[in-house]
């Protein structure tokens, strides 16, 4: 296949699981880190349109299969990553993460706390309206940029992303370059002391060192937790996972946590069917269980391996 010339890194063959969380994953046909975003739509307006891409964040939320990826994955990198605060306002680039656009905003007065302890970037956030302490990127995002398939720059509002919970919809083949985040205004310092207590909790309650992917599934709820006193668990993924067995569950390699049971643990020598087998356990369990079907909040993609491959 020949693929148009970009200023940008082209590689065949990458390997991917390096750049994912777990550590897990085959190789993308091709992947693209693009110079700046003029490369990026260039490159996808030359591209054949019958060639799939995969926008790839920081690979915080994703299990790439064994046997890879058909498509050329589009990862954002240093030309992505800008953060600028200007009147209760943050451009943030998409391949930014979320801790340092939180810290960034704090340091200048704008309340983006709930962002701290989200693993991820910013593209990613947006693309799954990330959210915790009862806060969501939907309720800060003025204004996606994205640039389509076909090349071409196009800038979103909340409503044609049509917001819900861990989910938005973005055009196919869409790449989310920068978003426009506005929170309401705050002490600095009083900002920094709640992240440091955000971030305590979060070490005390989930496996923080282990290689994980954030939370597995969704709360069958709908909601993320509140952090506040009053926060009810009944509908919480981790809560009908315990009610089910299958806290500290196992397959090969991979694990649900003991310390957080809505935490898929690659152990050391997990493979992506590992850890997919064993959330598919889940699920089967819990339905079994209580009669709720649970949804993955991780997003699985590409091929498993076969013996041809």
């Amino acid at each position: 296949m020949e693929l148009p010339t970009p200023r940008g890194r082209l590689t065949e063959g990458r390997p991917l699981s390096d750049l994912t969380w777990l550590r897990v994953g085959g190789p993308a046909d091709w992947l693209f880190q693009p110079a700046d975003a003029e490369d990026l739509a260039e490159f996808l307006r030359a591209l054949d349109p019958s060639v799939p891409v995969f926008p790839m964040g920081v690979g915080s939320n994703l299990i790439v299969r064994d046997g890879g990826l058909r498509a050329v994955v589009i990862r954002l990198g240093r030309g992505f990553n800008g953060i600028e605060v200007a009147e209760g306002r943050v451009v943030a680039g998409a391949a930014a993460l979320d801790a340092h656009v939180a810290r960034k905003a704090a340091e200048a007065g704008v309340d983006l706390t709930f962002l701290r302890t989200i693993p991820g970037s910013i593209g990613g956030a947006v693309r799954m309206n990330a959210g915790c302490y009862g806060s969501y990127v939907a309720d800060v995002l003025e204004s996606a940029t994205v640039i389509t398939r076909a090349g071409d720059l196009l800038t979103l509002t909340p409503g044609d992303l049509n917001f819900r919970y861990r989910q938005s919809d973005l055009p196919e083949g869409a790449v989310l370059v920068s978003a426009v985040l506005k929170g309401p205004a705050g002490d600095p310092e009083e900002l920094a002391a709640r992240m440091a207590d955000q971030l305590a909790k979060r070490d005390a309650t989930q496996p923080t060192k282990d290689r994980t992917a954030g939370s597995t599934f969704r709360n069958p709820a709908g909601f993320s937790s509140t952090g506040r006193a009053d926060d009810t668990h009944e509908l919480k993924a981790w809560k009908v996972i315990d009610d089910a067995g299958m806290r500290g569950a196992r397959i090969g390699g991979a694990q649900m946590s003991e310390k957080h049971s809505n935490f898929l643990v690659n152990t050391g020598d997990a493979t992506a069917a590992d850890l997919e087998a064993l959330g598919e356990q889940v699920r089967k369990k819990v339905y079994e269980s209580s009669g709720i079907t649970l949804e993955w909040e991780i997003m699985r993609i590409g091929d498993p391996l076969t013996e041809q491959s």
